[in-house]
């Protein structure tokens, strides 16, 4: 059961996911109900991903057996075939990952409902600003480009499952980066909560108050830190546990990226240099899509990584605010409290990661300089 939303105005977890939920659901990569606050499996929904599943593999492993093994399918040359393969197994993977982890994700879509539910509502309308915009625009864009794409220049049989696998990847993206924001602005409101708990205690009063007054406000701040500690241990543990349900799809994810950008990269100077060497037409239009493909693949990988960076550095903000405090507390318990909030910071990293690599800027350097070699 869904609540009542608003375009751009989300008031809570539920109206600010909404349209993510809805593509993934009609994608088949949400076999989920929601249920007041509780998110259920849906048997209707788990049946549409199944059979989307098994025909997608099923197709997958007789595209590839037609390419590479009785090569009854010519899709133009090695390098088209090596594009094609890669993709479709990687597509293929990503799909069996997130029906095999489809039980883990909705725990972990739950957990964040439970600890964003202390969001404030600016802080929602914020954020429904980005993710709604970019869900919405980003899908109907992704379906415009691949139905003009595939109708037009490179419709055949065989490439029938290529929009679905790339509105599926695009979209479980999507959800891997809306999660992250919802994370970060968890992080942003503790760094916010612990810069008012110092702007408190650092006030300026009479000297003769201030004794009497410390002792009625300290209680109320070592409240407020635990409270803290404890939400940001909460937090934490999502971090992690979106860490583990996603990272094998970041990975894929990565791969397909890179071999995508790679691949289009060389037809586009290929073609070019022969069209040059023949004297003959290059055909701007055809390659102005896959230019297009190329430009999708590469704002889509840098938005994640700007989630992930900048979700990481409020995480580590957290901390210097906690130093900060540390160095203006003087009460024993504040303290021995702000001590031990530190100790718990400096053991949870809160760094997004796949395997093997970190979601972050060096990622986006390593990739740009892998295409820089080629």
């Amino acid at each position: 059961m869904w609540k009542k939303w608003q375009l751009f105005h989300a008031t809570d977890f539920q109206s600010l996911m909404y349209p993510c939920f809805i593509f993934s659901s009609i994608l088949g990569i949400f076999p989920y109900k929601i249920n007041g606050s509780t998110f259920e499996t849906s048997k209707l929904r788990y049946i549409l991903t199944i059979f989307i599943l098994s025909v997608l593999s099923i197709y997958v492993l007789v595209v590839l057996y037609e390419i590479n093994i009785a090569g009854t399918i010519y899709v133009g040359n090695v390098p088209k075939a090596l594009e094609r393969s890669c993709l479709y197994i990687c597509a293929n993977f990503m799909m069996v990952i997130a029906y095999i982890l489809s039980g883990s994700r909705m725990h972990l879509l739950q957990t964040i409902m439970n600890v964003s539910s202390k969001l404030p509502f600016n802080s929602y309308e914020k954020l429904s600003k980005l993710i709604h915009a970019k869900d919405i625009l980003g899908f109907f864009l992704r379906v415009i480009i691949e139905v003009i794409y595939y109708s037009k220049f490179d419709f055949s049989w065989y490439n029938m499952p290529l929009p679905y696998i790339h509105l599926m990847a695009f979209q479980m993206d999507m959800l891997y980066m809306n999660c992250v924001c919802i994370l970060k602005a968890c992080f942003k409101r503790i760094d916010d909560d612990l810069v008012n708990l110092r702007e408190l205690v650092m006030n300026d009063e009479p000297h003769l108050m201030r004794r009497i007054h410390h002792e009625n406000k300290n209680p109320f701040v070592l409240i407020e830190l635990k409270a803290l500690k404890k939400q940001h241990l909460a937090i934490s543990d999502t971090v992690q546990m979106l860490n583990m349900n996603f990272s094998l799809h970041i990975l894929t994810t990565v791969i397909m990226t890179f071999s995508q950008l790679t691949f289009h990269l060389y037809y586009y100077i290929t073609y070019w240099e022969i069209s040059m060497f023949e004297n003959s037409t290059f055909d701007l239009f055809y390659y102005i899509f896959t230019m297009v493909h190329t430009i999708i693949h590469c704002i889509k990988i840098t938005m994640v990584v700007w989630a992930c960076e900048t979700g990481k550095d409020w995480a580590m903000k957290i901390g210097i605010t906690v130093h900060d405090l540390l160095n203006n507390i003087s009460d024993k318990h504040i303290t021995e409290e702000l001590q031990l909030f530190s100790v718990q910071i400096l053991h949870r990293g809160n760094v997004f990661f796949a395997k093997g690599f970190n979601v972050d800027v060096a990622l986006l350097i390593a990739v740009n300089e892998q295409l820089f070699i080629f």
